[in-house]
């Protein structure tokens, strides 16, 4: 089962950026982990800052052979209409997901322009966050994923 993960704006700095808030790790470390515990899953992952490469990844994906997408769409997941239209667009299931507890944070991060077109929300459990994500697609049988959400 081919699963993608998506990280949006600044997560390639994680493990050097605000540490207490996101850790010490680099996310290329921890995939390289993720790899391992999930043999029975095609792992890929692509990171960007840019809305609109983003957006294109989750059209490319969203009508191929991937069975999921965990997408951590960083600060864009509070501010953006076009990769919620995107979402909801597209066939594959989301989950997005966040490191941090969110609801513990600034207040504009308590909202989500993404979670009305995923599938679930997990957030707050540092970078098993995306573990979690992963346990849902492993666990579901493909034409159970989404749960008929879109």
């Amino acid at each position: 089962m081919k699963i993608i993960i998506l990280n949006g704006p600044n997560l390639n700095l994680l493990g050097t950026r605000e540490k207490s808030v996101y850790g010490s790790r680099s996310f290329e470390d921890y995939f390289e982990e993720l790899k391992e515990a999930f043999p029975a899953l095609e792992l890929s992952y692509f990171q960007s800052n840019t809305e609109g490469t983003l957006i294109d990844k989750l059209h490319e994906v969203g009508f191929s052979d991937y069975k999921g997408i965990v997408f951590n769409a960083g600060a864009y997941t509070h501010t953006s209409v076009a990769i919620s239209d995107a979402i909801k667009a597209i066939d594959t299931p989301v989950v997005e997901v966040h490191i941090s507890n969110v609801y513990k944070r600034e207040a504009f991060r308590h909202k989500s322009m993404l979670a009305a077109y995923c599938t679930g929300v997990i957030t707050g459990f540092g970078l098993e966050s995306y573990r979690l994500a992963l346990q849902y697609f492993e666990r579901m049988k493909p034409k159970q994923i989404g749960f008929g959400i879109k």
